[in-house]
């Protein structure tokens, strides 16, 4: 069962979109509990990095990156870690941890475009048919601004749409420069180092130093958000190898569709009906696209 599920890209959609959805509500709680917002993404990117080198050595598996992994770390680094979850984690206390999930869906659709014109491997008519219902789905959600009754600012939608922008770069990137005989778990370690380097270099420049303190006010939340980040990118890597970047691009959908229930359900946001209807269609588009990919 295990091989299975990582081989195959559906399981491994719906794996890895549920543990990126987790990293939403537990921002809003972090923020709540006083971590800044580049302390929580630093915990993000060096959980995971700190969990898969400790697996890779364990294994006896890592080994001394070269040029070609070095600038692959980096780059994967910069525009798919570092500054889309510094993004993310900002946006969340003025968004909802639900709202900002939505941003995610608006990835899937600028991966194509890009896929499209760099002559990348496009989906079948069902799967571009279910990305466009999915991008419907999303813009029905952006319209609704936030939480009811407590609508968001201008410049918080803006900087939540640059979410996606710098998800869909990354995820052409890393399907285009991945090096020669990489596994999935060494380019997920050496990834979110180097993201947790910039984020601490970041911190040092905004805070003047790197507030950790906070994070001993939920300390179980901290442990669980960094198991949750290093199961992720283990499966968001294998993802990327046997979906391809646009397929991968979904997981934002089921993230976003736990990130709204988990808003609702434990944060007590409420959200307008057309929200709701907004993340059903969302829902019917990743139902499309999925049965498009069991197809290949």
């Amino acid at each position: 069962m295990g091989l299975s599920i990582w081989n195959s890209a559906v399981w491994l959609l719906l794996i890895t979109g549920t543990l990126l959805g987790l990293s939403l509500p537990f921002g809003k709680l972090s923020a709540a509990a006083g971590v800044a917002p580049v302390i929580w993404a630093f915990v993000i990117s060096f959980g995971a990095g700190a969990v898969l080198l400790a697996a890779l050595l364990i294994r006896g598996k890592a080994r001394r990156p070269d040029a070609a992994r070095l600038r692959y770390f980096t780059i994967t680094a910069a525009i798919s870690y570092a500054f889309p979850n510094l993004l993310i984690m900002s946006a969340i206390p003025h968004l909802g941890a639900g709202f900002t999930g939505i941003m995610f869906t608006l990835s899937p659709v600028i991966t194509l475009t890009l896929s499209v014109l760099l002559g990348m491997r496009r989906p079948s008519a069902l799967g571009i048919a279910g990305i466009v219902v999915g991008f419907a789905g999303a813009l029905v959600v952006s319209l609704t601004r936030g939480e009811a009754g407590r609508p968001a600012e201008a410049i918080w939608i803006i900087i939540g749409l640059a979410i996606p922008f710098s998800l869909a770069c990354g995820n052409i990137y890393r399907t285009l420069d991945w090096p020669k005989d990489a596994g999935p778990i060494e380019l997920a370690a050496g990834s979110h180092l180097a993201s947790a380097a910039m984020l601490i270099t970041v911190s040092l420049v905004l805070n003047g130093g790197v507030p950790l303190g906070p994070l001993a006010n939920v300390p179980l939340m901290t442990l669980a958000q960094a198991a949750a980040s290093a199961a992720m990118f283990a499966f968001f890597f294998r993802l990327q190898a046997v979906g391809g970047p646009v397929y991968l691009s979904q997981i934002g959908y089921v993230a976003a569709a736990l990130g709204l229930v988990a808003g609702t359900v434990f944060l007590d946001e409420r959200y307008q009906l057309a929200t709701w209807a907004g993340a059903a269609i969302i829902m019917a588009g990743v139902a499309m696209t999925t049965k498009a990919q069991a197809r290949r």
